[in-house]
């Protein structure tokens, strides 16, 4: 059995939906044959440093994951966007839900960044596959979606053997928009490009297997 944790994040300052919370809870409930033989779990953040600080480590130590699959919103960016770099850097003027802002712009002294740890390409040809909008990302800002992605990174890198971690931004979509508009994706969009990056992370978290 393929183990896969899945998260999102809840609604920031600028930002009152989130669209990851609702796409986590159903890629985590997804039943089709190429995913039937994987056990998957969610988890939505609070948008807060403190709570991926205090949650993280216990959900990668009670799941062991074979592979990880973050997910966040990228208000500004009209397309899915599969990071593949976590960067060595916090925000030191948008603070999270609690109001709290670091004071020091970089996670670790003396680091540039981390790289993720999945078959980027496949899991972008996949998403394209979809005939949604999707890219390749070496930067996942500044903000919680690059904090989550270097912590991740960081606390499975000793593991005996370390899981798949890959981020994925996606874009803004309306609460209750189903159809592609001029304006940008829909809800069903970004669900159908984010159940084919789950199944091709989850085929190659088989083959590592």
């Amino acid at each position: 059995m393929i183990r896969i944790l899945i998260t999102g994040f809840g609604r920031f300052p600028g930002a009152p939906f989130n669209p990851t919370e609702k796409l986590a809870l159903r890629l985590a409930a997804k039943r089709r044959p190429a995913l039937a033989d994987t056990s998957r779990t969610m988890h939505v953040f609070r948008t807060s440093y403190a709570a991926v600080e205090a949650e993280l480590p216990k959900l990668i130590a009670r799941d062991k994951p074979d592979a990880i699959l973050l997910l966040g919103l990228a208000g500004h960016t009209p397309f899915v966007r599969v990071e593949t770099r976590a960067q060595n850097r916090l925000s030191l003027i948008f603070p999270d839900v609690d109001g709290h802002v670091p004071a020091r712009a970089a996670i670790r002294p003396a680091e540039h960044a981390l790289a993720g740890r999945a078959p980027f390409r496949r899991l972008l040809a996949a998403a394209k596959a979809t005939h949604v909008p999707s890219r390749l990302s070496r930067d996942a800002g500044g903000y919680l979606c690059n904090f989550v992605y270097w912590r991740a990174i960081e606390q499975t890198a000793r593991q005996k053997r370390s899981p798949l971690v890959v981020f994925v931004h996606v874009p803004l979509v309306r609460s209750g928009t189903r159809r592609r508009t001029k304006r940008g994706l829909s809800v069903t969009d970004v669900a159908r490009a984010g159940e084919a990056i789950l199944v091709a992370l989850a085929s190659a978290a088989r083959a590592l297997h």
